[in-house]
C-alpha cells in the first residue's frame, strides 16, 4: 500500500501571504470546513445538507427532457403510424419503412444541436452562472417543442430535433456540474448519480408513452408524445429561478457574498450555521487560490496542458486509440444498441407490440438500476463498478452476438432476457458510476469545460454510432439483427482495457485532493492508496 504523502508545492502557495491574519483565518476555516464534511456519514450529510440535495434534484430532473426525447425518437422509427407518414414502401417487408439514412438523420440532428449548446454553455455558465443559464434555455426548450409537433416532413422534425437539442447540451453540463458542487464529498456520487436517474425516468416514460399510444390511428400517434413536453419547462424554469447559485461558481467568478448566501440556503438551520458557513465558503476560496496559482485564464486550451490533460483525457476519448473513457464509454460498452432496443428487437423476430412492451422493460432497468447502484457506492469506488459492469456487459454482448446465428423462437426469448440482464448491469455499474467520474476529475476552475468536452466527444461518438448502428440493425442495409452485439462487444473490450491503466479512484476524495493527486501525477492504479494532506505546509508555516 502506498505510503508517500502529496502535499501542496511552493508554487501552488506563492500567492498565499502568511504574515496575513486574514490569510491564516482562512486556512483555519478552510481546514476546520475540510474536515467537519469529512466527519459525516451519508445520513449525517442528508440531514444536514437536506436542501442542497433538493435544489441539486430540481436541476438534474432537466435531463428527464433530454432522455424522453432523444429515446421517443428512435422509438418511433418502429411505430406504425410513424412509418405511414413518414416511410417509403419496402416491398421485401411488406409496410413502410424509415430508411437507415433517415434514422441516422433523425437522432444526430439532436445530437449535432447538443454539440451547439455545449459550447454556448461553455462560456455561458462560467460568466453568469447556472441558474440563469438554465432559465434562459427552459424558456427556448419550450418554444423549440412547437417544431417537431408541427413538423410536415422528417426534414423539419431533424431541424426541430436540432433546435431542441441546444438546449440538452446546455442542461448536460448544468446539471452535472452543479449536483456535485453543492453537497459535501460524501454525497457527490448520489447526486451526480441522480442525473443519470433522471435521463432514465425520460426514456421510461417515453417507452410507456409510445407503448400507450401504439393503437391511436394517424398523426396523433407520434403528435401526442412531443406534446407531452410542454409538461417540464414551467415548473424547471421556476425552480432554477428559486434556487440557490453554486457556491463554488460565484467564488469563481469572485463574487463570495453570493456564494456565502448560496451556503447559507442550502444547510439547514444549526446553532454553529454561521461558523460552517465560513468555513465551507472558506475551504471553497482555498482550493479555488490553489488551483489559480499555477494556471492560465481557464480556457479551453488549458483543458489539454499539463496535467489538465490527462484530466481531459480521462473525461473524454483518445479516437487515435479507439480508447473511450467515461462519458463515451457508456456509448461503446454497448449502451448504443439499448437506444434502438425496439428496431433491433423487431430485427430479432418481435412484433411491434412486444418489442414495445420489452423495451418498457429495459427503459425500466435505467431507474431500478441507479438506486441499486446507490447501495453499492457505500462499499466500492467508482472504477471498481464501473469496470465490473463492463466486463459483465461483455459477456452478455458475446452471448446475444452469438444467438443471432440461430432463426427460432428460444432464441428469440433468450435475446430478449439477456438484453434486459445487460441493460440492468449497465445501469447498476456503468451509467450510475459514470457521471460522478465526470464531474470529479476536473479541476474547479475548468469544470464547465472539461465536462463540456468529455460530452462533445461522447456526442460525436454518439453521430459515428447512430450512422452504423441502424444499417446493422436494418433488414433493409447490412442486416447484421442480433449479430450487431458482437460489434459492441470489441468495443467495450477495449475500453475496459484502457480503464484499467488510465482511470483512477476517486472514492472519498474531496476537490482539492484530487488537484494534488493530478498535480503529482500519481499513477491511476495508486490513487485510491496515496495519503494526500492539503494543509501540511500550511502547518510548516504556521
Amino acid at each position: 500500500m502506498e505510503t508517500e504523502k502529496i502535499v501542496p508545492t511552493e508554487q501552488e502557495l506563492k500567492g498565499f501571504d502568511f504574515n496575513d491574519p486574514v490569510v491564516i483565518e482562512l486556512i483555519n476555516h478552510a481546514r476546520e470546513g475540510d474536515a467537519a464534511d469529512r466527519a459525516l456519514t451519508v445520513v449525517q450529510a442528508l440531514g444536514k445538507y437536506k436542501k442542497a440535495v433538493f435544489w441539486a434534484v430540481v436541476l438534474s430532473t432537466s435531463l428527464i427532457m433530454e432522455g424522453y426525447d432523444i429515446i421517443i425518437i428512435n422509438s418511433f422509427l418502429g411505430q406504425t403510424q410513424f412509418q405511414a407518414r413518414f416511410g417509403i414502401y419496402d416491398p421485401v417487408q411488406g409496410y413502410n419503412v424509415i430508411p437507415p439514412s433517415w434514422q441516422s438523420g433523425l437522432t444526430n440532428s439532436s445530437l449535432v444541436g447538443q454539440l451547439c449548446g455545449l459550447l454556448v454553455n461553455a462560456y455561458v455558465q462560467d460568466r453568469i452562472g447556472c441558474r440563469p443559464t438554465m432559465m434562459f434555455f427552459m424558456a427556448w426548450m419550450a418554444v423549440m417543442i412547437f417544431i417537431p409537433f408541427f413538423s410536415p416532413s422528417l426534414g423539419v422534425l431533424a431541424f426541430g430535433e436540432f433546435m431542441c437539442g441546444i438546449s440538452w447540451g446546455v442542461f448536460q453540463t448544468v446539471s452535472t456540474a452543479y449536483a456535485c458542487e453543492v453537497v459535501p464529498t460524501i454525497l457527490r456520487p448520489y447526486t451526480t448519480a441522480y442525473v443519470c436517474l433522471c435521463w432514465g425516468a425520460g426514456i421510461l416514460l417515453s417507452s410507456g408513452v409510445v407503448r400507450a399510444v401504439a393503437n391511436l390511428e394517424g398523426d396523433l400517434g407520434w403528435r401526442l408524445p412531443f406534446a407531452l413536453q410542454w409538461i417540464w419547462p414551467v415548473p424547471l424554469f421556476i425552480g432554477a429561478y428559486f434556487a440557490p447559485e453554486s457556491p463554488w461558481s460565484a467564488v469563481r467568478r469572485g463574487k463570495i457574498d453570493l456564494a456565502r448566501r448560496s451556503l447559507m440556503r442550502l444547510r439547514q438551520d444549526t446553532s454553529n450555521k454561521e461558523r460552517e458557513v465560513n468555513a465551507s465558503l472558506a475551504y471553497i476560496r482555498h482550493t479555488t487560490a490553489l488551483e489559480q496559482a499555477e494556471r492560465g485564464d481557464a480556457s479551453f486550451w488549458e483543458c489539454f496542458q499539463g496535467t489538465n490533460l490527462r484530466r481531459t483525457e480521462i473525461v473524454c476519448k483518445s479516437c487515435a486509440n479507439v480508447n473511450s473513457v467515461a462519458t463515451a464509454g457508456q456509448l461503446l460498452c454497448g449502451n448504443t444498441l439499448l437506444g434502438y432496443s425496439v428496431v433491433f428487437l423487431e430485427a430479432a423476430g418481435l412484433s411491434e407490440l412486444q418489442a414495445f412492451d420489452v423495451n418498457i422493460s429495459l427503459s425500466a432497468c435505467w431507474v431500478l438500476g441507479v438506486i441499486l447502484c446507490w447501495f453499492l457506492f457505500p462499499y466500492f469506488g467508482r472504477a471498481t463498478i464501473y469496470m465490473s459492469g463492463m466486463t459483465f456487459m461483455f459477456f452478455c454482448l458475446l452471448a446475444i452476438g452469438g444467438l443471432g446465428f440461430t432463426h427460432n423462437k428460444h432464441a428469440e426469448i433468450a435475446i430478449c432476457v439477456l438484453l434486459v440482464i445487460s441493460t440492468l448491469c449497465a445501469m447498476i455499474t456503468v451509467g450510475p458510476a459514470c457521471y460522478p467520474i465526470i464531474a470529479e476529475i476536473p479541476s474547479g476552475r475548468l469544470r464547465y469545460k472539461t465536462i463540456v468536452i468529455g460530452r462533445f466527444v461522447s456526442n460525436i461518438t454518439g453521430l459515428l454510432s447512430n450512422c452504423v448502428t441502424p444499417r446493422m440493425i436494418s433488414p433493409i442495409a447490412w442486416n447484421w439483427g442480433a449479430k450487431t452485439a458482437l460489434f459492441y462487444a470489441g468495443t467495450n473490450l477495449l475500453t475496459n482495457i484502457w480503464c484499467w491503466f488510465r482511470l483512477p479512484e476517486t472514492k472519498n476524495r474531496t476537490f482539492g485532493e484530487i488537484d494534488l493527486l493530478f498535480d503529482n501525477k500519481i499513477p491511476a492504479r495508486k490513487f485510491k492508496h496515496t495519503n494526500v494532506d492539503p494543509f501540511a505546509l500550511h502547518r510548516n508555516y504556521l
